[in-house]
């Protein structure tokens, strides 16, 4: 099935796609579906993102290729990090940054909606807790990670966490094409199979550590070919079987590079 979050009245409204229209839900899919007889065309639906996360867990360097392209080795077990709720962009959302930054970074990913709390969820189970899958970009204000060390603060500022433009649960996230596209040239490409760590692993990993709840975000990593963004760009991360979530960049102060 495959479930989208849009403006209806200018109130959040669940729904669920069906060809080219929306049923409209009267709560949340995490569950069970409650249909509340109105439908409209999907094309004129406002699109938010498909989730409502208490947090953002990401993983870090989850492709070998990227692990080299940062330069740090690779890993012995997944590496994670917080994205705060503040960070959510819509699908169609412009991407921003402070007057400080000198350098936004794209990174196209997988990114997982966790459907019920999780905890302690072992890899072979980890089905069970998934709504389903959506494109995700994990933008970076680059320098300020490299000033500061650690992550938090790059990857935390508003509007860092493009996502949608749904979720579906219709697809093996085990082997699927990513590709992230800058003004319309190809930027990054790779599989998910490519993965070091798959996606029952990081449910079993990270609810090792914490509990996930309804809505939250696992974003599973990005491939190499990480790179910098400016003014007036649009940034696309398309994935096979999900679609095309794309994001204009408003950076007035960084120049297309």
């Amino acid at each position: 099935m495959k479930f989208v979050r849009f403006l209806k009245d200018q109130d959040p409204t669940w729904g669920h796609v069906q060809g080219e229209s929306v049923f409209c839900l009267a709560a949340a899919p995490y569950e069970s579906l409650s249909y509340t007889g109105e439908s409209l065309p999907l094309r004129d639906c406002a699109l938010l993102a498909p989730c409502e996360p208490t947090k953002i867990v990401c993983v870090g360097k989850n492709y070998y290729d990227h692990a080299v392209e940062m330069g740090d080795g690779i890993p012995d077990h997944p590496i994670l990090f917080l994205k705060g709720p503040n960070t959510l962009n819509h699908p169609c959302g412009v991407i921003t940054a402070p007057d400080f930054v000198t350098r936004v970074d794209y990174e196209g990913e997988l990114a997982v909606v966790i459907r019920r709390r999780a905890k302690n969820v072992k890899a072979d189970q980890a089905r069970d807790y998934i709504l389903g899958y959506t494109c995700f970009n994990d933008v970076t204000a680059r320098t300020v990670q490299q000033e500061d060390g650690q992550w938090t603060r790059s990857k935390s500022m508003d509007t860092f966490g493009p996502c949608g433009p749904w979720v579906t649960d219709e697809v093996d996230p085990g082997d699927l094409s990513l590709v992230t596209r800058l003004n319309g040239r190809v930027v990054q490409q790779s599989r998910t199979s490519r993965f070091m760590r798959a996606v029952p692993e990081l449910v079993e990993f990270i609810t090792a550590s914490m509990t996930l709840e309804p809505g939250d975000l696992i974003a599973t990593g990005t491939p190499a070919g990480i790179g910098p963004m400016g003014d007036g760009d649009r940034v696309e991360v398309e994935i096979e079987g999900i679609g095309v979530l794309s994001n204009p960049v408003s950076l007035p102060r960084i120049k297309r590079p």
